[in-house]
């Protein structure tokens, strides 16, 4: 088997090849759907609660949203992105607003909604993407620092301690 290396004229042309023409705009899952699993019992979306929260243009918080699980293309899209190129630091932006299918009443996540974040809420999103995507799950293994006894939380929020 011969390997290529791929630059990014030749990824652009890849991703075009693989595209299919124009097609319908897909609509969005409704806001309050919960996050599920499939017929087979994969999970592709996990819910999550923002430690801070964002605020829309009209003053309305948002802090719980749900992620998908992210496809190749997700992680190949953004390095074709003029804005990535520009700044590498903004690839984080492209990513996550691809992956985060609501965030409270708000279903088009786009980059400038992440770009409005706080930072806190863009690193928890980005610690919560790494583990959804490469551990699975949503839980991470901490110490209590007053016994110094170890216990697992999940990230995803919803109970008071957890976000």
């Amino acid at each position: 088997m011969r390997r290529r290396t791929v630059t990014a004229g030749s990824l652009e042309e890849i991703l075009e090849a693989t595209e299919p023409g124009p097609a319908p705009e897909q609509p969005r899952p409704p806001a309050a759907r919960p996050a599920t699993a499939d017929a087979h019992g994969l999970r592709t979306e996990f819910a999550f609660e923002l430690p801070r929260g964002y605020v829309d243009e009209a003053g309305t918080l948002h802090r719980h949203g749900t992620m998908r699980l992210a496809t190749a293309r997700d992680e190949l899209r953004p390095q074709i992105d003029l804005r990535v190129k520009e700044n590498p630091a903004y690839l984080s932006v492209v990513l996550l607003s691809q992956v985060i299918t609501r965030l409270g009443t708000v279903t088009d996540v786009h980059a400038g909604v992440v770009e409005r974040m706080y930072a806190t809420d863009v690193a928890f999103l980005q610690d919560f993407y790494r583990r959804i995507n490469s551990e699975g799950h949503t839980r991470a293994a901490v110490t209590c620092p007053h016994c110094d006894g170890a216990f697992e939380v999940d990230l995803s929020g919803g109970r008071l301690g957890e976000s």
